[in-house]
Parts: C-alpha cells; sequence; structure tokens
C-alpha cells in the first residue's frame, strides 16, 4: 500500500531533495517512508552500508568492502537531480531516521540509458522493499524519457535475478566478465531501446 505525501505537480518526474515522499506499507506490516537521498543522509548512509552483511555489500558493489571511505559516501550521497536519481526507504528508530534501502540510478551522457542498483537491509530483505523501491526508480525513469535501464550484477546473487524478472528486466551474461550478468529493461516502449 502506497501514499504520496507531499504531491507535487509530477510525484515522480521530480525527483530532488525536497519531495516526492511515499509511505509503503511491506508485507509484514511495516512501514517505511521512500523519499530522495540526501547530502545530509552522509551519516545515515554510511551506518546502513556499514550495518549491511558482508554478503549484501558483495552484491551491491560488486566487490569486499567493509567501510565506506569519506569521498566514496561522497558519492553516495551527492545526486544532482537533474541526470541521476537515488532513492532512500528510512524508519524511525531510537530516535533517529534509519536507511533500510536504496535504490539509484544514473544517466549516460547521452541521456539515453541508465544504470541502476538497489540494496535493502538484510533485516528488512523479503518483504517486498527492493520492488517498491525499483518501481517507484523505474517510473522516474519512464517519465523523464530514459529508454533502457540497465544493471550489473554477480551472477551468484540469486535475489536480483529473481527481482529483476519479476519486474520484466532480459538477462544476459557480461562479455566483459563471466561473474557477472547484465540485466536490461527497455523503458519506453514507444521509443526503441538502443
Amino acid at each position: 500500500m502506497e501514499q504520496i505525501l507531499t504531491p507535487p505537480a509530477s510525484p515522480t518526474i521530480y525527483a530532488g531533495p525536497d519531495y516526492p515522499c511515499w509511505t509503503h506499507v511491506l508485507d509484514d506490516g511495516r512501514t517505511v517512508h521512500i523519499r530522495p537521498l540526501r547530502r545530509q543522509d552522509a551519516e545515515a548512509d554510511r551506518r546502513f552500508i556499514k550495518g549491511l552483511s558482508s554478503e549484501s555489500r558483495r552484491a551491491r558493489f560488486l566487490g569486499s568492502m567493509s567501510e565506506p571511505s569519506d569521498e566514496e559516501i561522497d558519492a553516495l550521497t551527492d545526486i544532482d537531480y537533474v541526470n541521476d536519481v537515488a532513492l532512500a526507504a528510512t524508519t524511525q528508530a531510537g530516535g533517529r531516521e534509519d536507511i533500510v534501502g536504496v535504490a539509484r540510478y544514473a544517466t549516460d551522457n547521452a541521456g539515453e540509458r541508465c544504470e541502476c542498483a538497489v540494496v535493502v537491509a538484510d533485516d528488512w530483505q523479503g518483504h517486498g522493499l527492493a520492488t517498491a523501491l525499483m518501481k517507484r526508480l523505474i517510473r522516474i525513469a519512464q517519465e523523464r524519457g530514459l529508454r533502457l535501464m540497465e544493471s550489473y550484477d554477480l551472477a551468484g546473487n540469486i535475489g536480483m535475478h529473481d527481482l529483476a524478472r519479476s519486474l520484466g528486466f532480459h538477462v544476459r551474461r557480461d562479455p566483459q566478465d563471466v561473474h557477472q550478468l547484465i540485466y536490461a529493461l527497455p523503458l519506453n516502449p514507444q521509443r526503441p531501446a538502443l
């Protein structure tokens, strides 16, 4: 179940640090707020990444990362929102806002394609949060006129495989790396994908 809290004129085509913001109820009854990730989220994002299991960090960053550097956190939270989008799923815990999931995309130089990624805190996986985040991200990319969304993931990442298939992504082996798969989703049927 989803509800837009701050409806701008077009709630999804604009995604910036102030809005839109949605609430979403997961299949286990927990509620999250989904909103654009902001620079002020740097410490929350650091806690989120550090709290991921080594397997979840490896799947998201395609390699081992124990603790993100300040530069990596800056890169992850400094979103221009003209070309790129990052959505955070948050919850209140102990008087602070915690990030429990992030989905993002970055566009190519031509503004035609985007590469996406999603990661959900281990305790929140399996309840539809990644699907909710990705559906929002896909809708924003479609409304912005992007033609193709892609994701590069480890071949052994079964969770991503299942999520991508459920969202309509097509899969193929990465010709540059036998350990990776490339998932691709045409976004605007009226405009052929590249």
